[in-house]
């Protein structure tokens, strides 16, 4: 199974952490595209990620074209509120690489536009001042929807 979680700059320690331990949970590959709003050794993101943090398969880069470079440049399915699809109505690929944005401003525009075609949204209602969920929720949502296709490979 080749499933591999990316945060564009994350913000918040605890839902880093979180996703952290989905991800071992899961068997799935995190990376973290800096800069971060936190060091990886904050107490938030450890208590969070409780003791997986040797388990973790982790890769961090200095920026999102390292990111490309370093993975023979993928196409991620971008979560984003302007997506165009819904997050069920993708056949996910193997490998495959899920790209989420900043907990606040979530995707830059020109990564957007980059991976149009390949930009996908959760449904939410239409609560303006719900403007997005919380991204570690969002991340284990698509990531079991993602097994769920597979078959949830090597899972118990």
């Amino acid at each position: 199974m080749s499933l591999h979680i990316v945060l564009y700059q994350p913000e918040i320690p605890q839902n880093t952490g979180n996703i952290a331990r989905t991800c071992v949970v899961i068997g799935a590959h995190l990376h973290i595209i800096e800069p971060a709003g936190f060091s990886l050794e904050d107490k938030m993101v450890k208590r969070a990620g409780l003791d997986y943090w040797d388990l973790l398969q982790l890769k961090r880069y200095q920026d999102f074209n390292t990111f490309l470079h370093q993975n023979d440049h993928p196409v991620p399915f971008c979560l984003t509120t302007k997506g165009t699809r819904y997050y069920h109505q993708v056949n996910y690929p193997q490998p495959c690489y899920l790209l989420f944005g900043r907990e606040t401003a979530g995707l830059p525009e020109e990564i957007r536009l980059a991976y149009e075609d390949s930009c996908i949204k959760l449904p939410m209602n239409d609560n303006p001042r719900a403007r997005s969920l919380n991204l570690s929720n969002a991340v284990a949502a698509v990531a079991y929807e993602v097994l769920r296709q597979w078959r949830f490979p090597e899972m118990r």
